[in-house]
């Protein structure tokens, strides 16, 4: 992916993020993935009072992009305040699509940040028949 991609790619999940419906926590992410075509497909969390049934910004986007025909992902990028990586569920989701995936972690605050990790290094042993 080269520089520009990776900035449009971020940005698409810092505007997921700011679309987020955080009314419990307070804690808004939003993510982007970025699909074999080179189209951005982005998600963001949607919160509910009954707290097992929110929905994460992965999962989402992982939604919308199969509604929209894409199930070839290049890279995902997940935008929140501390950078946090993707819970068990959506890490599992995901592998569902990709053996592996490029993850941007952007972190808004304190510090401005993005580091980059792997689906395989997340869930290196994660269930389905194509092993790790």
């Amino acid at each position: 992916m080269d520089d520009a991609t990776r900035q449009q790619l971020i940005l698409a999940a810092q505007e997921a993020r700011a679309r987020a419906y955080a009314t419990y926590s307070d804690f808004t992410v939003g993510a982007a993935l970025l699909t074999a075509e080179g189209r951005f497909v982005r998600g963001c969390n949607v919160e509910n009072r009954s707290l097992g049934l929110t929905q994460c910004a992965e999962r989402v986007a992982v939604g919308n992009a199969v509604v929209e025909g894409y199930r070839d992902f290049q890279a995902l990028a997940i935008a929140s305040r501390t950078g946090v990586t993707p819970c068990g569920a959506c890490r599992q989701v995901l592998a569902e699509f990709c053996a592996d995936l490029p993850i941007l972690l952007v972190q808004e605050e304190p510090v401005p940040e993005t580091r980059e990790v792997s689906l395989r290094l997340l869930l290196p042993d994660r269930f389905g028949t194509d092993g790790p």
